[in-house]
């Protein structure tokens, strides 16, 4: 037998047993990590039980809008869409009121279980510049990008009797009588007054600003006479043009609309740098797991790939325009910037 070194001892007759002692206290304590780690995620799954029993219930589509506007119109299509491949209700909750603020106040106060989302246009990045500290929320904070919709250009439009029929002839009667000519919005810090705003900038002509709480009633006051012009939406504009009510000076976009081709850009009727496209969105509550907001993009996506949604757009000169989750937030955060830029043209004021 070989000799031990000196100073150690012989293994004595319980070593194996230790051996196998210690292999057993390892796989115990492995097995014990196994269940600690698989308490936690059934117990995440309990706090959000997803996704795959959801939506189990309607889900509340909250439009800070009107009923009956462009942006009513397009959210119950789209949620038609999505309704029937969910299988659940989509609910439009009309929360008009503030400039957006009091419905998309009503998206960030939401539970972020997926059965809540909002309908935002331009006026989401609009309002910190013109309200700041007041808005009770961020809207990079407090909210989870789901979607881009349509991006929609609007229409100038003015009284046949009393109005202009033309850009050009918009500008020479400002010109001819500063002061006296007056336009219609729905109000302080909304992309309707902002595009007339950078209108009357790039022209340097002086415009007298008649607020309104809707489309509907400046669209009535500039029918009547009250007042002389507006930007409004093609879908509430377009059909006063076509009987007559209304006189169609120009398109607000880059582009010519292709349901009315024969009324010209801003750009073409004489300001060049002329282009202003308004844009409606879809956002959840900032808690809102990203799983579900993954699911919620792509049945927008698939609802605005629908043949018969895409005439229906059209008939309301919006052009769709679906993005997923991380784009829409890039191209919200690119249209605040370009929006700050326009304000400190302009120095448009909000409320």
């Amino acid at each position: 037998m070989a000799a031990h070194r000196r100073g150690s001892q012989p293994p004595g007759p319980d070593a194996g047993r230790r051996r196998s002692l210690g292999d057993a206290m390892s796989i115990a304590r492995k097995w014990a990590r196994a269940a600690v780690a698989l308490g936690l995620l059934l117990g995440a799954h309990a706090a959000h039980p997803v996704h795959a029993e959801w939506p189990d219930k309607p889900i509340r589509f909250i439009v800070p809008y009107p009923a009956g506007g462009g942006t009513d119109i397009v959210a119950r299509a789209v949620g038609k869409r999505m309704s029937d491949s969910l299988g659940q209700p989509i609910i439009i909750d009309n929360r008009p009121g503030a400039s957006t603020i009091i419905g998309t106040e009503a998206v960030a106060r939401a539970p972020g279980d997926g059965y809540t989302i909002g309908l935002v246009t331009d006026s989401h990045v609009l309002n910190p510049y013109f309200f700041g500290q007041k808005l009770s929320y961020d809207w990079r904070k407090d909210f989870a990008p789901v979607a881009q919709l349509v991006s929609v250009p609007f229409i100038l439009v003015a009284n046949p009797k009393t109005g202009p029929s033309t850009v050009k002839g918009l500008i020479e009667a400002a010109r001819a009588r500063p002061g006296k000519i007056t336009y219609a919005s729905i109000g302080n810090g909304t992309p309707h007054y902002l595009a007339m705003e950078w209108l009357r900038a790039l022209a340097n002509i002086d415009l007298v600003h008649v607020p309104y709480k809707g489309v509907a009633p400046a669209l009535a006051d500039v029918m009547g006479g009250q007042v002389d012009v507006m930007f409004t939406g093609m879908s509430t504009g377009l059909p006063q043009v076509r009987n007559g009510r209304l006189n169609g000076l120009a398109v607000s976009g880059a582009k010519r609309s292709p349901i009315a081709p024969d009324i010209p850009t801003v750009a073409e009727a004489g300001l060049p740098d002329f282009a202003f496209m308004t844009w409606y969105g879809v956002v959840a509550p900032a808690s809102t797991p990203p799983a579900l907001v993954a699911r919620l993009s792509e049945e927008i996506r698939r609802a605005l790939q629908s043949p018969d949604l895409q005439k229906q757009l059209a008939e309301l000169g919006v052009e769709p325009a679906p993005s997923g989750p991380e784009a829409f937030a890039r191209f919200m955060e690119e249209e605040s910037v370009k929006y700050g830029r326009i304000i400190k043209l302009t120095g448009a004021k909000g409320e």
